[in-house]
């Protein structure tokens, strides 16, 4: 086996939660009179925290204090609705069911507000990971390692018994930050093309092919 520890991101890697992010963000820019976004747009936005996903949600000139109160509202909201329209993708349950039956440690480390992941990690994915870390104040978000390294220190595995799993190109920037192997997938907020030119080497279309990848000797 290559690694001992896989890492995931969790939006657009584990989870589909664009529904439910796009529901939250038009509740929160229409609490405001602000025009909705469209599923495109919202996706396009996703990868960079929720504060980032307001920032570039909002019309332009939005004070900074008007564009916190929309961050106030979108987390409100998400934290109620967090997983009504959220599953996860076809075959990521039978992924970690396997890599766990092979003796693999995994954990989640997320843009997301930590609130959230810890959520929606305990209600799809209840005793599965051995560490899950979202954005918290005080500790930079992704592509810095800052997250990551603290789950290497957590589980004491070291990077180079380890793999990144994202869709984003922040998660690939976030895997050479933190000087480890990165696994990007398809199926996610961004396309192949995409993730190419992101400088993506290895893309996978089917989370099958990530037990492939990871149990190859």
């Amino acid at each position: 086996m290559k690694y001992k520890l896989i890492i995931f991101d969790l939006d657009g890697t584990l989870l589909n939660t664009l529904d439910d992010l796009a529901d939250s963000l038009n509740t929160a820019l229409a609490h405001f009179s602000f025009p909705k976004r469209s599923l495109p747009e919202v996706r396009h936005f996703l990868g960079n925290g929720m504060q980032r996903l307001v920032e570039q949600s909002v019309p332009d000139g939005t004070s900074a204090d008007t564009r916190a109160e929309v961050l106030t509202v979108f987390k409100q909201y998400y934290k109620e609705h967090c997983s009504d329209r959220t599953k996860p993708y076809d075959g990521i349950y039978e992924l970690l069911t396997a890599l766990k039956e092979n003796g693999c440690l995994m954990a989640v480390v997320s843009n997301k507000g930590d609130f959230a992941v810890q959520i929606l990690c305990e209600q799809y994915f209840p005793g599965v990971f051995d560490a899950v870390a979202g954005e918290k104040a005080g500790i930079r978000k992704k592509p810095a390692p800052d997250t990551v390294n603290h789950v290497l220190a957590q589980l004491d595995i070291d990077r180079t018994d380890t793999v990144y799993i994202g869709d984003s190109e922040v998660d690939i920037e976030t895997a050479q930050n933190a000087h480890m192997n990165c696994l990007s997938v398809d199926w996610g907020f961004r396309t192949r093309e995409e993730l190419i030119q992101a400088g993506a080497t290895v893309i996978l279309a089917q989370p099958s092919d990530i037990l492939s990848n990871i149990l190859a000797i």
